[in-house]
């Protein structure tokens, strides 16, 4: 958890770090396995939401007052699909120059004019929604691009942005574990920094969740799945990526200073429809509706409709579970006290270990995260 201690830096003085994510939730067409709120590709709903994002943002940077923003994270959606003209202009309401600006892209958008202009306008990290470089199962995913458009788009964005994560997908229906190492080796012979592993879930309101019974037939099983992660980590590490989170591996010097903000409990602002926030221990959301969104900035009310504020204790768990899929792993001596049998217990089981003062996941804890969180929480 970040230190409330006032920071020195540059001659000012901050209370704390803080991070902002900002949703564009425009797509050309919304991938079938897809549960986040998108809009249609149309001029008229960009420029109503760049007018949107700066009124919500005079109504809540008084918070941010004494305190150090340490990244900015576009997120949609296909954040691409919004011009770098636009991107410049939100930019300019931050000090951002020394920061990490994480922009999200998918690959058939890429073209080099592209990402030099997104370049000039501040972005100098993007995250690239590859998911595989298998063309079968890119299909089966229902993206629009295939296998080589992501490997030139990967070379396209290196010539403007050195600092490129990609997010690769595994538990995809029919998937192979050959056609999953293919993808690992050919993701590692590209000019990237970063890689995010994610495995296929079912979410409600999606096309997949609709057939998923039928679909989960063909998905691998549990010991596939789990010797494509080992697989990942393996592949991925041999050629220099450090895993330092479960699912988050990158070259030296290239976490993610965003992503790393959600593991370690540090406040974020979202702004624009559906986005989350975390701030004074409460976590809260936008409405996920773009007209009913604009209603409430022209009222000049915040547009959260969902908010949860955790009593101490719980919020203490939640943020000692979460860091725990940190490799570093947590100090111990901060929230031994609120469960200290159970960590013994886990710690016997084989999916914890204590190191001095900090307390990690095993190998097998890594695999079974989510029965140490169960545990925990």
């Amino acid at each position: 958890m970040e230190s409330s201690t006032l920071k020195q830096m540059n001659g000012k003085r901050f209370l704390k770090d803080y991070s902002l994510y900002i949703h564009l939730p425009f797509c050309s067409k919304k991938c079938d396995y897809c549960h986040f709120f998108v809009l249609p590709d149309k001029e008229i709903y960009k420029s109503q939401l760049l007018d949107g994002l700066k009124k919500e943002w005079d109504l809540v940077n008084s918070k941010t007052r004494n305190m150090k923003l340490v990244s900015i994270y576009f997120g949609g959606g296909t954040p691409s699909l919004f011009s770098p003209d636009r991107i410049h202009e939100l930019l300019s309401l931050w000090d951002h120059g020394d920061i990490e600006v994480t922009l999200e892209a998918n690959p058939e958008l890429v073209t080099d004019g592209l990402m030099k202009d997104y370049a000039q306008a501040g972005i100098n990290r993007v995250s690239l929604g590859v998911q595989s470089f298998d063309d079968q199962l890119l299909k089966q995913l229902s993206r629009t691009h295939g296998s080589q458009t992501a490997v030139k788009a990967i070379e396209c964005i290196s010539k403007s942005i050195q600092n490129i994560s990609i997010d690769m997908m595994y538990d995809i229906p029919t998937q192979k574990l050959a056609q999953w190492e293919r993808t690992l080796t050919q993701a590692v012979e590209l000019p990237i920094t970063h890689v995010s592993l994610y495995n296929l879930t079912f979410e409600p309101h999606t096309v997949f969740y609709k057939y998923r019974d039928k679909l989960q037939k063909t998905v691998p099983n549990e010991e596939t799945s789990q010797e494509m992660y080992e697989l990942a980590v393996e592949k991925l590490t041999a050629q220099n990526f450090k895993q330092y989170e479960i699912s988050a591996f990158c070259q030296l010097g290239y976490e993610s200073q965003h992503n790393s903000g959600y593991w370690t409990g540090r406040p974020f602002i979202g702004l624009g429809p559906s986005a989350f926030s975390y701030w004074e221990g409460s976590r809260y959301r936008n409405v996920a509706n773009l007209n009913k969104y604009l209603r409430a900035l022209e009222d000049g009310k915040t547009p959260e409709d969902y908010r949860e504020t955790l009593e101490p204790d719980a919020a203490q768990r939640e943020l000692f579970v979460i860091a725990l899929r940190l490799m570093r792993g947590v100090k111990i001596q901060k929230s031994s006290s609120l469960y200290e049998e159970t960590i013994q217990q886990l710690i016997s089981q084989g999916l914890l270990k204590l190191r001095s003062d900090r307390l990690k996941l095993t190998p097998l804890g890594i695999l079974h995260y989510e029965t140490v969180a169960a545990e925990l929480i």
